[in-house]
């Protein structure tokens, strides 16, 4: 299926799109390619915002904010999901092994599958600057991006795992 069909799909059954992707021909590239697309999106949306901001503080000029926001989310921010995909694999070695391609797959996935909120919160911060209503979207994004991480780990738990439940019963 498609990229943005599954960005669509993700919002209704995300287990479903993590559990294929990683049923598929999952490979770190792919992954990897996730992530950095994810990057490249959050970048975009903070172009509107980092414009306004710009625009009514011009002590800090629109090129610098770009430079910083460019630097935080395009080099920083994949290290720390690398980091945080890796904290993850160790709590979930508590309940069970999953492999540590599905646990980023499962984070990066989930990120990449936010960004389109990530777009429209851009857009409003834009339109209406750092109003309540701007950030109270900034928590329908990450109650997004929970309930995609969520179901996504849980469907790569269920992937690693299911066999061998079926074989003991």
């Amino acid at each position: 299926m498609s990229l943005m069909r599954n960005i669509a799909r993700s919002y209704r059954a995300p287990g479903e799109v993590v559990a294929a992707l990683a049923r598929g021909d999952l490979r770190e590239p792919q992954v990897l390619f996730f992530a950095l697309l994810a990057c490249g999106l959050i970048y975009v949306a903070q172009w509107p915002g980092l414009s306004r901001a710009a625009t009514l503080d011009p002590s800090v000029s629109f090129e610098q904010r770009m430079g910083g926001a460019l630097f935080a989310v395009m080099f920083v921010l994949p290290l720390l999901l690398y980091a945080v995909a890796a904290l993850l694999q160790l709590g979930l070695r508590l309940f069970r092994p999953v492999p540590g391609v599905h646990v980023r797959l499962a984070l990066f996935w989930a990120l990449l599958a936010v960004t389109p909120l990530m777009l429209l919160q851009g857009g409003l911060s834009a339109l209406l600057g750092p109003q309540g209503l701007v950030q109270a979207f900034g928590f329908v994004v990450a109650g997004a991006f929970l309930y995609i991480l969520g179901a996504g780990l849980g469907a790569v738990m269920r992937l690693a795992h299911g066999p061998e439940q079926k074989g003991r019963g």
